[in-house]
């Protein structure tokens, strides 16, 4: 179900090696993917370091947008599952003592939401 489910938007695990091969400019020497998941044409790469959200733009995808977000400067994360009429789960993600989040990520389920929060929890948290 691989390819629906990213055209469904349903986040998908990504192999590592081919994330650090396409990550190569963005990377620092040394940094390493720990996970990524792709969610229809854009990423979202855990590093030991930082979060990275790459964000493909225009018809083609040729123009990328890449943030990266230490983890140090995430103060707080918010999920949300989906439900019997909002069938989207959110994922938010605030910086700082910023009032809005920074990132909201939408999901058009509950598959992989949880585990990429549980993901963030533990880069966050530790």
């Amino acid at each position: 179900m691989g390819i629906f489910s990213g055209l469904l938007g349903n986040a998908s695990k990504k192999d590592n090696d081919k994330v650090e091969r396409q990550l190569e400019n963005i990377l620092i020497p040394g940094e390493q993917v720990d996970l990524a998941y792709v969610l229809v044409r854009d990423l979202i790469v855990f590093t030991e370091k930082r979060l990275i959200l790459v964000d493909k733009q225009g018809v083609t995808g040729k123009k990328t947008s890449y943030k990266s977000i230490p983890y140090h400067s995430i103060s707080r994360f918010t999920v949300e599952s989906s439900g019997n009429f909002d069938l989207d789960a959110e994922l938010k993600i605030w910086i700082s003592s910023a009032l809005e989040p920074a990132e909201v990520l939408q999901f058009k389920s509950d598959n992989n939401v949880f585990e990429i929060q549980q993901a963030l929890a533990t880069a966050v948290l530790e």
